[in-house]
């Protein structure tokens, strides 16, 4: 293509990469269509564009190349030997949806010097519809093991492993102290036909309370324990002094009222003048105020706390002057220190349902950086004004001492507010005449016997709060973000681990009330170092690619909905489809295929908006105990505002974009080890279960058959389309179904079925379901006919391991 001819199109680039004997990185493209300036960012955004798109995806130097296809020189795991022949997988695989390649290795010399689980760095190359790998240099082993669980069969002992695709088991060689039933760590090694399993750790049992998080740690090659000398850092840093605490501007405006004064909140527009903002590392003595921290019950720290009142502003009539307090994580953990080192290679915490995997050591996270009722604590804080309408006018940032007037459980939270709002109405009917706030509120003295929130709590907290937020959710309404009410799956586990049952997470007004304050934050955050150009880590969710989209539309299409690819697409046009299925079976269904229609929110220093909250600049603040980006912004501000110690590094703005990338990928790593967890402890749960017939509701469907929910519970089970019966079914992919070509049964997304539960597998976390006639019963002669199978003999699961009552005492001691 000649130099300077503008931006190439998606074609051209996927020819370059495609052809180019060496990798082709950003910089390789722009030098060779000649781009320059503005051009660069442009070819970044279609980069992003593509890869969103599935045109192509990139390798970890940051090389593109063809999606599903694989990098010029990339690392290799050899995973079988065929007599002669040699076959790798590539050790990194994220395309989404495309099965990982078998590549062809091609070595010299006659004999193989390779081994199963060698690796080896390769150059790639396409051949016809496959593969061909050059071997460049033998590597070391890495760190990829196999997680399974030991069986004993005709006097041996084999390896099953965890995953769900994992479909054969392994000889062991050498069992390095395990016994049968244990879960281990295991390496691969040997040639065919002799490939065996060498334990190298031994992790104890899988169905033992807090196994199941474990299995996905190693998966995932999650960190999860801290060294000794980061812990005797943390311990020290947790006893430092706060510094200087001088009286808050609220304090000050309080005095001056109390001399007829009057006085306005100080915010971003000329914002300098108070005492803690001027004076370098001085705190705010905030201390007074009832600020309240809202979390789950079973919260393992608290980084947030908020307060509001009515504004005395009178340029502000009729709104609100609102707190968001967040624990001083930029005051312990600075930059290069081992904390923060630690800190980066984690990313963020992992929450699973039996423990949590913590980015800092538990004396920061869940104690000196954990906003607990009655204890002073160092807060990062953000100062808010809000309008009558919700909207946000000013801001500004402190360090502050804070001491929380209350832990409150969302449930106590609306529970409380619920009675007050039922004795306001109440008063008020009674009282009608007078309808001034003063008459009810001196009624409401307590809060109901037992309640765990006090009424004068309510009263000064929780009230104020909630008016404000009003105000709030008024804004986000007109701004229309994207609403997706998908249900959470809630695993609640008794005292010992064991679970005791799995359910949806009800959402409350309290969990929209701290979500939006948390919003209106962040977007304060953002702007702020956007006015004083400091650098921002941006969290960035981007409109879905134009193929997504084209996808929904067929999709929607077999609902009889329809939807404009022409149009501008905001999140409300998403909201506008799912109005019109309120009532429709197959509501979560689209909600789901809406979902996935969407990017991937990720982190970086290019400001790109986030599409699905409808933000044009939007960064984490709020959560800097459990995720490293917020620690990134926290810092932004220390400098930016002048703050004290614990400030942004020139090295860290100038990596800020490699930073993105990285907790972006970890941030990924761990929503997959979460989902994995909940998945095992679901099949765990309906392990009690098999042989039930239950209802359950299609998720997915793919030509080789269809995955199964059940409702209210979760967890996805495969139907196998040779399991539907002796007809042929034929893939419809556009309507997602799979039809009889006799009988002209459906199987469809969204419909629901009852079907008999006759596999659960909780070391796998997978599932397997039957039509409840038993294997081969759909189809026949035509809907509602004799239906094939019906006086077939029952199927006998074979099922290796331990019986239905899954729970395993281990070796006695």
């Amino acid at each position: 293509m000649p130099k300077n001819s503008g931006l190439p199109t998606r074609q051209q680039i996927i020819e370059f990469v495609t052809n180019s004997d060496t990798p082709a990185g950003k910089r390789e493209i722009a030098r060779e269509f000649g781009l320059k300036g503005q051009e660069k960012i442009a070819l970044k955004a279609l980069l992003k564009d593509m890869a969103d798109e599935g045109l192509i995806d990139s390798a970890p130097g940051r090389a593109f190349h063809k999606m599903g296809g694989l990098p010029k020189v990339t690392v290799l795991r050899i995973v079988d030997i065929d007599g002669d022949a040699v076959w790798a997988q590539p050790e990194r695989w994220e395309a989404e949806g495309i099965p990982e390649p078998r590549v062809r290795v091609r070595e010299r010399g006659k004999r193989s010097a390779l081994g199963v689980g060698d690796r080896i760095l390769a150059r790639t190359e396409e051949a016809g519809k496959g593969w061909i790998a050059h071997p460049m240099k033998k590597l070391a082993p890495g760190a990829a093991l196999m997680l399974g669980v030991l069986h004993e069969e005709g006097g041996k002992l084999w390896l099953q492993g965890v995953e769900k695709k994992e479909r054969r088991d392994f000889p062991v060689s050498d069992a390095g102290g395990a016994e049968v039933g244990d879960l281990v760590l295991a390496e691969k090694a040997g040639r065919p036909p002799r490939i065996t399993a060498r334990v190298t750790e031994r992790l104890g049992d899988p169905f033992q309370p807090r196994s199941f998080s474990l299995i996905a740690i190693h998966k995932h090659e999650i960190p999860h324990v801290f060294s000794d000398e980061l812990i005797a850092e943390a311990e020290r840093v947790a006893k430092q002094p706060l510094g200087k605490i001088v009286p808050s501007a609220v304090e000050e405006r309080a005095a001056k009222d109390a001399r007829g004064v009057s006085t306005a909140l100080d915010t971003n527009g000329g914002g300098e003048g108070r005492k803690a903002s001027a004076e370098k590392g001085a705190r705010e003595d905030l201390r007074h105020l009832p600020i309240v921290a809202i979390d789950p019950a079973d919260a393992r720290d608290h980084d947030d706390a908020i307060w509001a009142a009515r504004d005395d502003d009178p340029k502000n009539d009729g709104g609100w002057k609102a707190i968001v307090a967040i624990a001083d994580v930029s005051f312990y953990v600075r930059p290069g220190s081992l904390l923060d080192k630690e800190a980066k290679k984690r990313g963020n915490s992992v929450y699973f349902p039996d423990r949590v995997v913590p980015m800092l050591p538990e004396v920061l996270s869940a104690d000196v950086c954990s906003l607990k009722q009655g204890v002073d604590r160092a807060a990062m804080v953000c100062h808010l004004q809000v309008d009558k309408d919700g909207n946000l006018k000013r801001w500004r940032f402190t360090r502050a001492v804070i001491r929380v007037a209350g832990n409150i459980a969302y449930e106590d939270a609306q529970a409380a507010m619920d009675e007050w709002e039922s004795r306001s109405s109440r008063a008020q009917s009674r009282d009608a005449p007078q309808s001034g706030r003063e008459r009810v509120s001196t009624s409401l003295d307590t809060n109901g016997e037992g309640s765990p929130v006090s009424g004068e709590l309510v009263e000064t907290a929780l009230v104020p709060l909630w008016e404000c937020w009003r105000a709030l959710n008024k804004a986000r309404d007109r701004r229309g973000p994207l609403d997706l009410d998908l249900p959470e799956r809630r695993i609640v586990l008794d005292e010992q681990g064991r679970i005791l049952s799995v359910a949806p997470r009800e959402r409350l007004d309290a969990h929209k009330l701290v979500e939006d304050y948390m919003i209106a934050a962040n977007v304060a955050a953002a702007k702020a170092l956007e006015e004083r150009k400091a650098p921002v880590m941006y969290r960035i969710h981007e409109p879905p690619g134009r193929e997504k989209l084209v996808a929904l539309k067929d999709y929607l299409k077999t609902f009889d909905i329809d939807f404009a690819l022409g149009q501008v697409i905001r999140p409300s046009t998403f909201n506008h489809i799912l109005d019109k299925v309120k009532e429709h079976d197959g509501r979560e269904e689209i909600m789901q295929q809406v979902l996935r229609t969407q990017t991937q929110a990720y982190y970086g220093p290019q400001n790109s908006g986030h599409f699905g909250l409808a933000l044009g600049s939007y960064a984490h603040f709020t959560s800097p105990i459990r995720r490293y980006a917020d620690l990134i912004v926290h810092r932004s501000l220390t400098d930016a505002y002048n703050l004290g110690p614990g400030g942004l590094t020139r090295e860290e703005a100038a990596g800020m974009e490699r930073i993105g990338e990285t907790i972006s990928q970890h941030e990924r790593r761990a929503m997959e080890a979460e989902r994995d967890t909940v998945d095992r402890y679901v099949a765990a749960y309906l392990s009690q279960h098999v042989g039930t017939i239950m209802e359950t509701r299609i998720t997915g469907v793919q030509n080789f058959g269809f995955f199964a929910t059940v409702d209210g519970i979760g967890g996805d089970g495969l139907v196998p389309a040779r399991d539907l019966g002796r007809e042929y079914f034929r893939y419809d992919e556009a309507g997602k179904r799979l039809v009889g070509e006799d009988s002209g049964e459906e199987f469809k997304l969204g419909q629901r079925l009852m079907l008999k539960l006759v596999e659960a597998n909780p070391v796998s976390g997978a599932l397997r379901f039957e039509l409840p006639d038993g294997k081969g019963s759909a189809g026949g002669p035509g809907r509602g006919g004799a239906r094939g199978g019906k006086g077939a003999p029952k199927r006998v699961i074979k099922r290796r391991g331990r019986p239905a009552n899954i729970r395993h005492q281990g070796r006695k001691r």
